[in-house]
């Protein structure tokens, strides 16, 4: 594909084997975390030089509470990258891990299925964060991490383009919501935060149109685990 794009390979990866309607994928074996906590951290000579710390760490709390929200798995940051769960750096090139980065709008980031935990992004790209799309090469962070965050826990890339996990993101696009296919591939894989609640059902069912459902119901209709059990048992 031309446009930039996330830089995990589908080869291994194994379809959801779920009714047509789901585009989600896991890796070989859907490795995950046995853990109720995830510790990540920030590698400290691996990093951006333009961005502050602070704006760099309010982008990944947010990215990671997505996920935690709809799963029974909660995200701490740590100081030491060595021994967090997640390692969280930016790299140029040839990085030493056999997936050398391309520069501007190739390959923007790739991460590693559980129980690796290291992502990568690709320090060549002109990242930015609270939508200052000033440039026409602007690649939103929070989106990347985002999606990057679904292949730490294990998701593959799912062929539904309106996914967090499609794996092409265009410049100067916020994708940050996660949709009714992602959270379907994630629930499978570690079952529902029960903290959740049911928000509206009727409103779920109005989203509802010719065997589809809205793609983002989570951020508009549903925050609730009985609701994602309907979206679950009716149309997947």
């Amino acid at each position: 594909m031309s446009s930039p794009r996330c830089g995990v390979s589908d080869t291994h990866m194994i379809n959801n084997g779920m009714h047509v309607t789901a585009r989600y994928t896991y890796f070989g074996g859907k490795p995950k975390w046995n853990r109720d906590t995830l510790t990540y951290a920030f590698s400290e000579t691996h990093k951006l030089d333009y961005l502050t710390s602070d704006d760099v760490k309010t982008v990944f709390r947010r990215a990671f509470g997505r996920w935690a929200s709809v799963i029974p798995v909660s995200f701490k940051e740590v100081d030491d990258h060595t021994t967090a769960n997640l390692k969280i750096g930016f790299f140029a090139g040839d990085h030493g891990d056999g997936q050398p980065f391309d520069g501007v709008l190739g390959t923007l980031a790739h991460a590693f299925s559980p129980k690796n935990g290291r992502v990568h992004f690709d320090a060549a790209e002109t990242w930015v964060v609270n939508d200052d799309f000033g440039s026409k090469v602007a690649v939103d962070l929070e989106s990347v991490a985002t999606h990057e965050i679904g292949h730490l826990l294990g998701l593959g890339h799912s062929s539904r383009e309106s996914a967090v996990m499609y794996p092409t993101l265009p410049p100067r696009t916020k994708k940050v919501d996660l949709t009714v296919d992602d959270v379907a591939g994630i629930l499978r894989l570690y079952g529902p935060n029960p903290k959740l609640r049911l928000d509206s059902l009727a409103e779920l069912k109005d989203s509802v149109g010719n065997g589809g459902v809205s793609e983002r119901f989570l951020s508009r209709n549903v925050t609730g685990y009985y609701a994602l059990l309907v979206v679950l048992i009716l149309f997947l």
